[in-house]
């Protein structure tokens, strides 16, 4: 096919068609900024830019600025994974909210360990940041924590707001402490993620926060991901459960975090 009628086609498509080529690009290439997609599909920034937020909010990639990066299709729901590793969980939860004073003001990041936070600060005399969605389902009627829902794009698969405008919300708010989950804790005291956009956010919460506790259950030792957000050496506190690799929590109690084992 001549070029010159391929970039009419391409010109011309109907924006679901333009959406799977987005995806098809971003699958095969990894990731990809708005200026490339626009060129490669012959339409202006502004319209990919409509179409990567769209998508986004489709669960179908992971926007940040500038692009996009493809997401897994393997990544469960949340309703698939809130049940995973529950007991574990639910130890490290109770233990996390016994760090927490009266009057502080908490960050809970996204996942269904910091979902159990939130349980055990019911009735608690605190103030509670976050763009979680299943954080505000248990807060949400709870007259004693004031609540505080960061703005963005709605991520429905993982229940979570993402993207510039939660981004924006962090840089106002200075929480005392912010609990922070993964997806893994590798050996060399690098914690990850393998969603772009939480990434993103974490990172952000971890330099904005007085201090960061990081909730990551065994099993995350040495689990997955290759967006680093942090290193246990700049934690306060490590919370996990039996199994956690030892040499990897020595790392963080050596540099002076508090490592709690629940």
């Amino acid at each position: 096919m001549p070029v010159s009628e391929y970039a009419h086609m391409l010109t011309t498509m109907l924006p679901r068609q333009r959406d799977e080529r987005i995806v098809e690009l971003l699958r095969r290439d990894g990731g990809a900024s708005a200026v490339d997609l626009a060129g490669a599909l012959s339409v202006s920034v502004a319209t990919i830019r409509r179409d990567l937020e769209r998508l986004a909010g489709e669960g179908r990639l992971s926007r940040v600025h500038g692009g996009a990066f493809y997401r897994d299709e393997t990544e469960l729901p949340f309703p698939e994974v809130v049940h995973e590793d529950a007991e574990a969980k639910d130890l490290i939860a109770a233990r996390a909210a016994e760090i927490v004073a009266d009057g502080e003001v908490v960050f809970l990041d996204i996942g269904t360990t910091t979902m159990r936070i939130a349980h055990h600060l019911r009735g608690r005399d605190v103030t509670v940041i976050t763009s979680s969605l299943a954080v505000l389902d248990v807060l949400r009627n709870d007259d004693a924590v004031e609540l505080v829902l960061l703005g963005g794009t709605m991520r429905r698969n993982y229940q979570t707001l993402v993207g510039p405008l939660t981004e924006e919300a962090l840089t106002l708010v200075r929480p005392d402490l912010a609990f922070v989950s993964c997806t893994g804790v590798r050996p060399d005291g690098s914690v990850v993620d393998d969603i772009s956009q939480e990434a993103t956010i974490k990172r952000a919460v971890v330099t904005s926060a007085e201090r960061t506790a990081l909730v990551a259950s065994g099993t995350k030792f040495p689990g997955k991901g290759s967006l680093r957000i942090a290193r246990v050496e700049q934690l306060d506190y490590l919370l996990t459960s039996a199994g956690a690799d030892d040499a990897t929590l020595a790392l963080c109690s050596g540099a002076g975090g508090k490592v709690i084992v629940a």
